[in-house]
């Protein structure tokens, strides 16, 4: 779970003292250059963040870096928060694919996220264990 979204969102965002911005400059040239390399040798990653490093509900950010920043398709960054999550959580039995008896958590955004991951930043539906928490599809 590499948390690749801090640096940018702390480059737009952040407000670090000049020594700490430098260091996180450098120090983010590094992980990235890192991941990167574990990427392309086949390292499973995936999707989580250190929760409050910034703001909540900022998830699908993560999956961009890995596709236009880290050189993953779409399909792997989006697998990095399905299928990769649930297997690296021993959870593939439960969650991390659409299947009878799984716990139907999912998501719905108005686009084609394998044509651009972006839209996965702008979620219309949310259903969590089969009960839907926000709906904004108008769609019955």
């Amino acid at each position: 779970m590499p948390t690749a979204y801090l640096i940018d969102w702390m480059r737009e965002f952040g407000s670090l003292p000049a020594i700490y911005q430098q260091k996180m400059i450098d120090v983010g040239a590094a992980m990235k250059a890192n991941h990167k390399r574990a990427i392309a040798a086949g390292v499973k990653v995936a999707l989580g963040t250190d929760a409050a490093v910034y703001p909540h509900g900022l998830n699908a950010h993560e999956i961009d870096v890995y596709v236009n920043q880290y050189g993953m398709t779409p399909l792997q960054g989006i697998q990095t928060g399905t299928i990769n999550a649930a297997d690296l959580m021993g959870w593939t039995d439960r969650a991390g694919t659409i299947e009878v008896g799984k716990w139907a958590d999912l998501i719905a955004v108005d686009g084609d996220p394998l044509k651009d991951v972006k839209v996965l930043q702008h979620v219309s539906f949310v259903m969590k264990a089969g009960v839907v928490y926000k709906d904004e599809t108008h769609v019955r």
